[in-house]
Protein backbone atom coordinates (compact mmCIF):
# COMPACT_ATOMS: atom_id res chain seq x y z
CA UNK A 1 0.00 0.00 0.00
CA UNK A 2 1.24 3.33 -0.92
CA UNK A 3 1.56 5.75 2.04
CA UNK A 4 2.11 9.59 1.74
CA UNK A 5 2.58 11.92 4.52
CA UNK A 6 1.86 15.71 4.28
CA UNK A 7 2.87 18.25 7.09
CA UNK A 8 0.81 21.22 5.82
CA UNK A 9 0.11 24.46 6.87
CA UNK A 10 -2.92 25.19 9.49
CA UNK A 11 -4.71 26.87 6.48
CA UNK A 12 -4.14 24.38 4.31
CA UNK A 13 -6.11 22.04 6.88
CA UNK A 14 -9.39 23.55 6.50
CA UNK A 15 -8.57 23.27 2.38
CA UNK A 16 -8.25 19.44 3.08
CA UNK A 17 -11.62 19.03 5.02
CA UNK A 18 -13.80 21.09 2.18
CA UNK A 19 -12.11 19.31 -0.36
CA UNK A 20 -13.25 15.93 0.86
CA UNK A 21 -16.29 16.66 2.81
CA UNK A 22 -18.39 14.74 0.82
CA UNK A 23 -16.42 11.62 1.50
CA UNK A 24 -16.09 12.04 5.38
CA UNK A 25 -16.01 9.15 7.28
CA UNK A 26 -16.22 8.68 11.10
CA UNK A 27 -12.97 7.90 12.42
CA UNK A 28 -12.22 8.14 16.42
CA UNK A 29 -8.78 7.00 16.77
CA UNK A 30 -6.12 9.35 19.24
CA UNK A 31 -5.35 12.31 17.24
CA UNK A 32 -7.55 12.25 14.24
CA UNK A 33 -9.64 15.05 13.48
CA UNK A 34 -11.29 14.25 10.07
CA UNK A 35 -11.00 11.37 8.13
CA UNK A 36 -12.37 10.57 4.56
CA UNK A 37 -12.63 7.59 2.16
CA UNK A 38 -12.24 7.17 -1.77
CA UNK A 39 -12.37 4.42 -4.03
CA UNK A 40 -8.65 3.98 -3.96
CA UNK A 41 -7.41 6.08 -1.12
CA UNK A 42 -7.70 6.82 2.45
CA UNK A 43 -7.09 10.46 3.95
CA UNK A 44 -6.60 10.88 7.55
CA UNK A 45 -6.36 14.10 9.04
CA UNK A 46 -4.20 14.03 12.40
CA UNK A 47 -4.38 17.24 15.52
CA UNK A 48 -0.25 17.37 15.01
CA UNK A 49 -0.95 18.84 11.21
CA UNK A 50 -0.43 16.15 9.81
CA UNK A 51 -2.16 14.11 6.75
CA UNK A 52 -1.83 10.13 5.79
CA UNK A 53 -3.03 9.36 2.59
CA UNK A 54 -2.79 5.56 2.05
CA UNK A 55 -3.77 3.55 -1.18
CA UNK A 56 -2.97 3.25 -4.69
CA UNK A 57 -4.45 6.64 -5.43
CA UNK A 58 -2.45 7.99 -2.62
CA UNK A 59 0.29 9.94 -5.03
CA UNK A 60 -2.35 11.28 -7.03
CA UNK A 61 -4.55 12.97 -3.86
CA UNK A 62 -1.36 14.22 -2.11
CA UNK A 63 -0.12 16.12 -5.30
CA UNK A 64 -3.12 18.67 -4.83
CA UNK A 65 -2.25 19.38 -1.52
CA UNK A 66 1.54 18.93 -1.02
CA UNK A 67 3.85 21.32 0.87
CA UNK A 68 5.99 19.06 2.61
CA UNK A 69 5.86 16.19 1.64
CA UNK A 70 7.15 12.14 4.05
CA UNK A 71 6.92 9.04 2.46
CA UNK A 72 6.01 6.06 4.60
CA UNK A 73 6.87 5.73 8.06
CA UNK A 74 9.81 2.89 7.39
CA UNK A 75 11.44 5.74 4.67
CA UNK A 76 10.82 9.06 6.26
CA UNK A 77 12.75 11.27 3.30
CA UNK A 78 11.61 14.36 1.64
CA UNK A 79 9.65 14.05 -1.75
CA UNK A 80 11.50 17.04 -3.69
CA UNK A 81 8.31 17.32 -6.25
CA UNK A 82 5.32 15.11 -7.48
CA UNK A 83 4.48 15.89 -11.34
CA UNK A 84 6.17 15.94 -14.48
CA UNK A 85 10.28 15.29 -15.00
CA UNK A 86 11.45 18.72 -15.79
CA UNK A 87 14.32 19.11 -18.77
CA UNK A 88 17.90 19.08 -17.43
CA UNK A 89 18.51 23.25 -16.76
CA UNK A 90 15.27 23.71 -16.49
CA UNK A 91 16.03 26.80 -14.50
CA UNK A 92 17.79 28.52 -16.96
CA UNK A 93 14.82 28.61 -19.20
CA UNK A 94 12.93 31.29 -20.74
CA UNK A 95 9.60 30.21 -18.47
CA UNK A 96 6.00 31.23 -17.88
CA UNK A 97 5.49 30.51 -14.43
CA UNK A 98 1.84 30.52 -12.67
CA UNK A 99 0.79 30.00 -8.79
CA UNK A 100 -2.13 30.92 -6.81
CA UNK A 101 -2.67 31.80 -2.87
CA UNK A 102 -6.02 32.70 -0.74
CA UNK A 103 -7.48 29.15 -1.13
CA UNK A 104 -6.99 27.82 2.33
CA UNK A 105 -7.70 31.11 3.68
CA UNK A 106 -11.25 31.90 5.20
CA UNK A 107 -11.08 35.73 4.49
CA UNK A 108 -10.39 36.76 1.10
CA UNK A 109 -9.86 36.05 -2.31
CA UNK A 110 -8.31 33.83 -4.42
CA UNK A 111 -5.46 35.19 -6.70
CA UNK A 112 -3.50 33.78 -9.56
CA UNK A 113 -0.84 35.26 -11.18
CA UNK A 114 1.34 34.18 -14.01
CA UNK A 115 4.63 35.52 -14.91
CA UNK A 116 7.34 35.52 -17.62
CA UNK A 117 11.18 35.42 -17.06
CA UNK A 118 13.29 35.09 -20.28
CA UNK A 119 16.61 33.56 -19.22
CA UNK A 120 18.53 36.74 -19.71
CA UNK A 121 16.13 38.41 -16.91
CA UNK A 122 16.29 35.50 -14.61
CA UNK A 123 19.65 37.31 -13.19
CA UNK A 124 17.67 40.78 -12.41
CA UNK A 125 14.78 38.97 -11.25
CA UNK A 126 17.25 37.04 -8.67
CA UNK A 127 18.79 40.35 -7.21
CA UNK A 128 15.19 41.46 -6.56
CA UNK A 129 14.83 38.66 -3.84
CA UNK A 130 12.64 36.42 -5.49
CA UNK A 131 12.08 33.15 -3.62
CA UNK A 132 9.13 31.16 -2.44
CA UNK A 133 6.46 33.77 -0.56
CA UNK A 134 5.78 31.14 1.69
CA UNK A 135 9.70 32.07 2.85
CA UNK A 136 8.91 35.77 3.10
CA UNK A 137 7.11 37.77 5.59
CA UNK A 138 4.14 40.18 4.16
CA UNK A 139 6.65 43.26 4.58
CA UNK A 140 8.84 42.24 2.10
CA UNK A 141 5.71 40.50 -0.08
CA UNK A 142 4.73 44.36 -0.23
CA UNK A 143 8.12 46.04 -0.83
CA UNK A 144 9.14 43.06 -3.92
CA UNK A 145 6.07 42.56 -5.68
CA UNK A 146 5.78 46.40 -7.14
CA UNK A 147 9.17 46.09 -8.64
CA UNK A 148 8.62 42.52 -10.58
CA UNK A 149 5.48 44.08 -11.42
CA UNK A 150 7.14 46.82 -13.28
CA UNK A 151 9.93 44.54 -14.08
CA UNK A 152 7.82 41.45 -15.60
CA UNK A 153 4.95 40.57 -17.99
CA UNK A 154 2.77 39.44 -16.12
CA UNK A 155 -0.80 38.81 -15.80
CA UNK A 156 -2.61 38.81 -11.99
CA UNK A 157 -5.95 37.87 -11.66
CA UNK A 158 -8.23 38.40 -8.41
CA UNK A 159 -11.65 36.39 -7.90
CA UNK A 160 -13.41 38.47 -4.98
CA UNK A 161 -15.32 36.68 -2.12
CA UNK A 162 -18.69 37.27 -3.96
CA UNK A 163 -17.90 35.76 -7.16
CA UNK A 164 -16.65 32.88 -5.40
CA UNK A 165 -19.68 32.32 -3.48
CA UNK A 166 -21.89 32.51 -6.73
CA UNK A 167 -19.73 29.96 -8.12
CA UNK A 168 -19.77 27.67 -5.78
CA UNK A 169 -23.02 27.97 -5.12
CA UNK A 170 -23.49 26.99 -9.16
CA UNK A 171 -21.61 23.73 -8.19
CA UNK A 172 -18.11 24.91 -9.64
CA UNK A 173 -15.53 23.39 -7.09
CA UNK A 174 -12.38 25.12 -6.22
CA UNK A 175 -9.76 23.09 -8.50
CA UNK A 176 -12.44 24.25 -11.42
CA UNK A 177 -12.19 27.79 -10.35
CA UNK A 178 -8.28 27.73 -10.09
CA UNK A 179 -7.77 26.13 -13.20
CA UNK A 180 -9.77 28.36 -15.35
CA UNK A 181 -8.30 31.47 -13.99
CA UNK A 182 -4.45 29.33 -14.44
CA UNK A 183 -5.26 29.13 -18.03
CA UNK A 184 -6.43 33.13 -18.70
CA UNK A 185 -3.73 34.17 -16.69
CA UNK A 186 -1.38 32.01 -18.91
CA UNK A 187 -3.33 33.05 -21.86
CA UNK A 188 -3.42 36.78 -21.20
CA UNK A 189 0.50 36.83 -20.71
CA UNK A 190 1.16 34.03 -24.12
CA UNK A 191 -0.99 37.50 -26.00
CA UNK A 192 1.20 39.46 -24.50
CA UNK A 193 4.46 38.64 -25.47
CA UNK A 194 3.67 37.13 -28.97
CA UNK A 195 5.10 36.36 -31.32
CA UNK A 196 7.99 35.43 -28.96
CA UNK A 197 6.83 32.21 -26.98
CA UNK A 198 8.81 30.72 -24.29
CA UNK A 199 10.58 27.58 -23.71
CA UNK A 200 8.07 26.06 -21.43
CA UNK A 201 5.15 26.77 -18.99
CA UNK A 202 5.21 25.39 -15.66
CA UNK A 203 2.07 25.48 -13.68
CA UNK A 204 2.33 24.76 -9.55
CA UNK A 205 0.46 21.72 -9.46
CA UNK A 206 -2.69 21.60 -7.60
CA UNK A 207 -4.28 18.59 -9.81
CA UNK A 208 -3.33 15.74 -12.32
CA UNK A 209 -3.14 16.84 -15.71
CA UNK A 210 -6.00 15.05 -16.89
CA UNK A 211 -8.11 16.59 -14.42
CA UNK A 212 -6.55 20.46 -14.99
CA UNK A 213 -7.78 19.79 -18.61
CA UNK A 214 -11.17 18.15 -17.65
CA UNK A 215 -11.64 21.32 -15.35
CA UNK A 216 -11.03 23.52 -18.04
CA UNK A 217 -12.21 21.78 -21.27
CA UNK A 218 -15.09 23.88 -22.15
CA UNK A 219 -13.05 27.06 -22.30
CA UNK A 220 -12.46 28.73 -25.83
CA UNK A 221 -8.90 28.52 -25.88
CA UNK A 222 -6.84 26.24 -23.74
CA UNK A 223 -3.11 26.47 -23.38
CA UNK A 224 -1.52 23.04 -23.83
CA UNK A 225 1.62 23.75 -25.66
CA UNK A 226 4.84 22.92 -23.45
CA UNK A 227 2.98 22.90 -19.97
CA UNK A 228 4.66 21.20 -17.64
CA UNK A 229 2.95 20.86 -14.03
CA UNK A 230 5.12 20.47 -10.82
CA UNK A 231 4.38 20.49 -7.15
CA UNK A 232 6.82 22.62 -5.07
CA UNK A 233 7.13 24.73 -8.31
CA UNK A 234 8.79 27.78 -6.71
CA UNK A 235 11.92 25.99 -6.11
CA UNK A 236 12.05 24.60 -9.76
CA UNK A 237 12.01 28.12 -11.73
CA UNK A 238 12.02 31.71 -10.41
CA UNK A 239 8.82 32.28 -12.85
CA UNK A 240 6.68 30.49 -10.75
CA UNK A 241 8.45 32.38 -6.96
CA UNK A 242 7.73 34.89 -8.67
CA UNK A 243 3.86 34.27 -9.71
CA UNK A 244 3.86 33.20 -6.02
CA UNK A 245 4.92 36.70 -4.85
CA UNK A 246 2.63 38.59 -7.09
CA UNK A 247 -0.40 36.74 -6.11
CA UNK A 248 -0.02 37.01 -2.61
CA UNK A 249 0.89 40.64 -2.45
CA UNK A 250 -2.56 40.94 -4.71
CA UNK A 251 -4.10 38.75 -1.52
CA UNK A 252 -3.00 41.26 1.00
CA UNK A 253 -4.05 44.05 -0.95
CA UNK A 254 -7.62 43.03 -0.58
CA UNK A 255 -7.41 41.84 2.69
CA UNK A 256 -6.51 45.42 3.75
CA UNK A 257 -9.82 46.50 1.54
CA UNK A 258 -11.48 43.56 3.26
CA UNK A 259 -10.44 44.91 6.86
CA UNK A 260 -11.34 48.64 6.26
CA UNK A 261 -15.24 47.39 5.72
CA UNK A 262 -15.18 45.48 8.87
CA UNK A 263 -12.95 48.05 10.76
CA UNK A 264 -10.40 45.79 12.13
CA UNK A 265 -7.57 43.49 10.23
CA UNK A 266 -8.65 40.22 9.03
CA UNK A 267 -6.91 37.20 10.67
CA UNK A 268 -5.78 34.89 7.90
CA UNK A 269 -5.91 31.35 7.31
CA UNK A 270 -8.43 29.19 9.15
CA UNK A 271 -8.16 28.42 12.27
CA UNK A 272 -10.31 28.41 15.69
CA UNK A 273 -9.39 32.44 16.12
CA UNK A 274 -11.08 32.92 12.63
CA UNK A 275 -14.09 31.39 13.45
CA UNK A 276 -13.88 34.02 16.71
CA UNK A 277 -13.30 36.70 14.44
CA UNK A 278 -16.49 35.61 12.06
CA UNK A 279 -18.75 35.04 15.07
CA UNK A 280 -17.89 38.70 15.87
CA UNK A 281 -18.61 39.94 12.49
CA UNK A 282 -22.16 37.91 12.58
CA UNK A 283 -22.47 39.58 15.83
CA UNK A 284 -21.91 43.16 14.87
CA UNK A 285 -22.26 43.74 11.05
CA UNK A 286 -24.59 40.57 10.12
CA UNK A 287 -24.55 37.70 7.81
CA UNK A 288 -24.48 39.66 4.59
CA UNK A 289 -21.19 41.36 5.41
CA UNK A 290 -19.40 38.53 6.74
CA UNK A 291 -20.74 36.71 3.47
CA UNK A 292 -19.50 39.17 1.26
CA UNK A 293 -15.62 38.46 2.26
CA UNK A 294 -15.11 35.35 3.34
CA UNK A 295 -15.65 31.68 1.34
CA UNK A 296 -19.02 30.74 3.18
CA UNK A 297 -18.82 26.65 2.32
CA UNK A 298 -15.76 26.44 5.12
CA UNK A 299 -16.41 24.85 7.60
CA UNK A 300 -15.43 28.06 9.54
CA UNK A 301 -18.77 29.61 8.72
CA UNK A 302 -20.90 26.62 10.43
CA UNK A 303 -18.53 27.10 13.79
CA UNK A 304 -18.79 30.82 13.72
CA UNK A 305 -22.49 30.62 13.40
CA UNK A 306 -22.11 28.16 16.84
CA UNK A 307 -20.15 30.68 18.89
CA UNK A 308 -22.15 33.26 17.88
CA UNK A 309 -25.59 31.32 18.60
CA UNK A 310 -24.13 30.59 22.14
CA UNK A 311 -22.99 34.03 22.86
CA UNK A 312 -26.42 35.37 21.54
CA UNK A 313 -28.24 33.05 23.94
CA UNK A 314 -26.60 33.90 27.48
Amino acid sequence: MNNIVLKLLPQQLNEIETYYLKHKVERNAPGVVFAAKLPDVAITVYSSGKVMFQGLGAQREASRFNEFALTDENNQQNINSIGDTLPENFSKLSVIGSDETGTGDYFGPITVAAVYVPNDKIELVTELGVKDSKQLNDQAIREIAPHLIATCVHSLLTLRNDKYNDLQSRGLTQGKMKAMLHNQALKHVLHKISPEKPDYILIDQFAERDTYYQYIQNEKEIIRENVLFSTKAEQQHIAVAAASIIARYAFLIEMDRLSDIVGFPLQKGASHLVDEMAAKILLQQGENVLRSIAKWHFANTKKAKRIYENFASR
